[in-house]
């Protein structure tokens, strides 16, 4: 790729590019910076930009049952790839994945230059969250109804949360319920533990217009410290959660259009 990308210059206010100029830009990632990115994936991309993923990511595209579902994995990971490729000023096919012993993909070793990376899509949206030298996790979810209930609640969520999300208004406990969702997830997945950390072990606040936080982990009290937690403004029907290791790190937004 060029070595005289366009620059992007940052500012409290959200980046927004499209697709095309991304190629053409120069990103980079300080130690202080998580940068966060909004994509809509269009059916287009999955159709576009599979030629991107390797053999193994195709053969788990194959296995989604539901096209919606096939076609927002094939253009999230296509889109990663993209942005990625972007950060090391490497071709978007160049890009090599690794796997964590419990499922968390990383850039090989030859590659990482320090960026760590997620991301998150549910019902055509995605998040793509990067940062330099520290872990970091974001979820993001539909509000479906078929979820929000209290049996999954019961079964999933801490003693203190349960309490928390009863004591929310009805009109308010669906949303109370997926800052709870996204928040736990996000915190998985920044300490890459997949499914085999018990969502119940430790707690996450969840009352709408208060602050995200992790607030305790039974197992390990000194967690609270190391991760800092934060939700992430979405449309109308969406909620999603950022974690990023540490606390001295300054979040920059971006929509991919």
């Amino acid at each position: 790729m060029a070595s005289d990308r366009q620059s992007i210059y940052w500012d409290e206010k959200p980046v927004t590019i499209g697709l095309s100029g991304l190629l053409s830009c120069r990103l980079a990632l300080a130690p202080a910076d998580v940068h966060l990115w909004h994509a809509t994936l269009d059916d287009r991309f999955a159709h576009d930009l599979r030629y991107l993923l390797s053999n193994d990511e195709k053969s788990r595209a194959d296995s989604f049952h539901f096209e919606e579902d096939r076609n927002d994995f094939i253009a999230g990971r296509a889109l990663l790839r993209t942005l990625l490729a972007v950060y090391l000023g490497i071709d978007s096919d160049k890009v090599r994945f690794s796997y964590a012993e419990k499922g968390k993909p990383h850039l090989e070793e030859t590659q990482s230059s320090g960026i760590k990376f997620n991301l998150a899509h549910s019902h055509g949206r995605a998040l793509f969250a990067f940062a330099y030298g520290r872990e970091v996790g974001v979820d993001l979810e539909f509000m479906r109804d078929d979820l929000a209930d209290e049996e999954v609640a019961e079964r999933f969520f801490s003693t203190g949360e349960i309490v928390s999300l009863k004591a929310v208004g009805p009109e308010l406990r669906k949303e109370a319920f997926f800052n709870c969702w996204t928040r736990k997830e996000a915190y998985i997945k920044a300490r890459g533990d997949g499914l085999s950390m018990p969502l119940d072990e430790f707690e996450v606040s969840l009352t709408p217009g208060q602050p995200a936080a992790l607030l305790r982990n039974q197992k390990m009290p000194t967690e609270a410290e190391r991760w800092m937690m934060r939700s992430i403004p979405m449309l109308a029907g969406y909620v999603a959660a950022l974690v990023v290791e540490g606390h001295d790190w300054k979040l920059r937004t971006f929509a991919l259009e």
